[in-house]
């Protein structure tokens, strides 16, 4: 009953409104255009739609390019009602572009270069609008993402991004219409011109996450990680190091141990370790060291933080994940399409946690015996205990599958990448269950391959290592995983491989062969 009352009460303004665009005059349409700005709400999708009929596109063009001075007064009014023209243009063309069928409609897209044209005047006092309507008509269609890009829109945003006001609505839009740009028109981005543009987006966007504390934060998050997730990351690269005096990476460090060491979602903790392992795979295992230098920072955190929380996230990461795709694999009742679409994603995500341990290790394997070290001892300390908690989950992995006879799969034999990475440095951390599990480990095979290869290979750095010792020697003989290291030699020096890491391998290869010869001999 009350709806009822309040669409009657709503009504005759909407009629009134509507009668009024219908006349004959534009000083008519005028008075039914400034109706719309007082009494339709934004989110009236129905209503809107109702009015964008009446005026008609042909008025707005007309209003539009008479507010830039461009056309005829409308109204018949001289130049100093422009300003009031063009913002009146902008707000309803805004308001109308929330319709998606109208967003996307021929009549909004080729609006967007003249929109843009507004935008880009030094002190536009409708560029909040002007952001709405680009960002909505984006946002509904292909057509739309083309012409923002072909009218240098890309150019546009990015010099004015660096000036929008921290956590302000225009930057939140600012960054949807680069959102949009991405998802719509991603091929477009390797040309240098746009490499140089989007540079100077991203560092406006890492500043915005390390600053902000709302959900912008998130948002600039996962435009971040998808960014740095993409094909054209490494051409970014270069473009990102042409910005002088820019600590777009701190920004980035700032922000990633913030989401880390605060009570957030699951899901926006691994959008944090994606981003993070893209900057190391970006800038190098240093980047997760060392006190940010950005001039706002009132309280420097740790050198290590960054390093430890990244580990420690990821070690959590690794032990849920691990967890769901045994249970999926092995207990789940259901083995549907979907399953087998969830394990491919939980895989995936793992990875990604499996490669920041990798390169923690290496950090850790360079920074200890280096004078005037990057990691303080204390810190080696607690980064070894996380390593091998890591470790000792992965390995209760591989148990597990070993107890369901399942020896191929890719997501084993990364698992055997990480733990050989490991004990390349630590050949003596979890002897036993190492020992017990070698000829299993050395038996795993990845998705493409017809035989046991890379397993070995993985293991080698450790089995050289351990085969210098007689019982070490025994243990790979007793297991039968001598074989797997001459089958391993045999494929390395074969014909169709000489890679300079082949030449590594082979090298590794023939002195665990030598290790076992000599030790097995001397202990007769």
């Amino acid at each position: 009953m009350d709806s009822h009352n309040e669409e009657r009460q709503r009504s005759p303004s909407l009629d009134d409104c509507l009668n009024l665009l219908k006349g004959e005059r534009d000083e008519q349409r005028l008075a039914g255009l400034l109706l719309v700005t007082k009494f339709c709400r934004a989110d009236d999708l129905p209503s809107l739609s109702t009015i964008y009929s009446a005026v008609g596109p042909r008025f707005l063009d007309r209003l539009l390019r008479t507010g830039m001075g461009k056309g005829t007064n409308a109204g018949g009014s001289g130049a100093d009602n422009r300003d009031a023209y063009l913002q009146l243009a902008v707000t309803v063309l805004a308001a109308f572009c929330r319709v998606p069928e109208i967003a996307s409609s021929e009549d909004m897209v080729s609006k967007i270069p003249i929109v843009l044209e507004i935008s880009s005047r030094s002190g536009s006092p409708v560029l909040e609008e002007c952001y709405e309507f680009l960002y909505l008509v984006t946002a509904s269609c292909e057509e739309g993402v083309t012409a923002f890009h072909e009218s240098r829109g890309m150019k546009v945003l990015a010099s004015q991004m660096c000036t929008l006001p921290d956590g302000s609505h225009m930057m939140e839009l600012a960054m949807k219409i680069t959102h949009s740009m991405l998802s719509k028109l991603s091929q477009e981005f390797n040309t240098n011109s746009c490499m140089s543009e989007l540079a100077r987006m991203v560092a406006s966007i890492s500043r915005q996450f390390a600053v902000l504390h709302n959900h912008m934060k998130f948002e600039a998050l996962h435009l971040l990680s998808r960014i740095f997730s993409s094909k054209y990351s490494e051409v970014l690269k270069d473009a990102l190091h042409l910005i002088t005096g820019n600590n777009w990476s701190d920004y980035i460090h700032t922000g990633i141990v913030a989401i880390l060491q605060n009570r957030v979602s699951p899901a926006e903790k691994l959008h944090a370790l994606i981003l993070a392992e893209s900057m190391v795979s970006m800038l190098g295992e240093g980047w997760l060291i060392g006190q940010s230098s950005l001039a706002d920072s009132h309280d420097p955190m740790p050198a290590d933080r960054c390093l430890l929380l990244v580990l420690e996230s990821s070690r959590v990461e690794i032990a849920v994940l691990l967890n769901e795709i045994a249970y999926l694999k092995y207990e789940a009742s259901n083995n549907t399409s979907a399953t087998a679409e969830t394990i491919l994603s939980k895989q995936r995500n793992v990875v990604v946690a499996f490669s920041l341990i990798e390169r923690i290790i290496k950090l850790v394997s360079t920074a200890g015996g280096v004078e005037g070290k990057l990691i303080d001892d204390s810190t080696i300390v607690k980064v070894i205990n996380g390593l091998n908690e890591t470790i000792n989950v992965v390995l209760e992995y591989l148990e597990d599958a070993k107890e369901h006879r399942e020896k191929k799969g890719d997501d084993l034999l990364a698992s055997v990448r990480i733990v050989g990475s490991y004990l390349a440095e630590m050949p003596n951390a979890c002897k036993e269950k190492v020992r017990e599990l070698l000829a299993y480990l050395l038996s795993i095979e990845g998705e493409d391959e017809a035989s046991p290869f890379h397993s070995t290979c993985f293991l080698l750095p450790m089995l050289c290592q351990v085969t210098m010792n007689v019982a070490g020697s025994k243990a790979l003989i007793s297991s039968g995983g001598y074989k797997a290291v001459v089958d391993c030699l045999i494929k390395l020096i074969g014909p169709s491989r000489s890679t300079v890491e082949d030449n590594g391998r082979i090298f590794l290869a023939c002195d665990t062969i030598m290790n076992m010869l000599l030790k097995v001999e001397l202990s007769w």
